[in-house]
């Protein structure tokens, strides 16, 4: 799974609201042939990165190339089952990437286009967002 090796805060605020509008920067194709592009504002924590990629690969069958495009950089904190209140902020559980509408997931390149849609598709189910395949032109 994908964490980052070091960081200035071990946790970080949510920024629940702040986080609206249209990605401005990773919204195109730069890498590959073909894209899964995100449709909606959501946190996609590592898990759900991970198992995209292995749904790629695995369909692909270590054919072409994939790009991961976000990254998990921000962590999540929880506290316990039947904490009282008070006593601080929770450990960190997990980290998530801030993803965007517009923000290309994952790229893809080196197979045809009907697998590349597919494997895509398959990528775009272990999501918790509406997604779009795109096509470089």
């Amino acid at each position: 799974m994908l964490v980052p090796r070091r960081y200035k805060h071990r946790k970080q605020h949510r920024l629940r609201g702040s986080f609206k509008g249209k990605a401005m920067r990773g919204s195109l194709i730069s890498f590959g042939k073909y894209g899964l592009k995100a449709m909606e504002i959501a946190e996609i924590n590592s898990r759900q990165i991970e198992a995209g990629r292995r749904a790629i690969t695995r369909y692909i069958k270590r054919g072409g190339k994939v790009w991961i495009r976000i990254f998990p950089d921000k962590p999540v904190t929880q506290k316990a089952a039947e904490v009282p209140m008070g006593s601080g902020k929770g450990s960190v559980e997990y980290y998530a990437a801030l993803v965007k509408p517009g923000t290309m997931i994952y790229e893809l390149d080196g197979v045809d286009e009907d697998v590349a849609r597919s494997a895509l598709k398959r990528a775009a189910q272990k999501l918790p967002i509406k997604c779009k395949i795109v096509v470089a032109q």
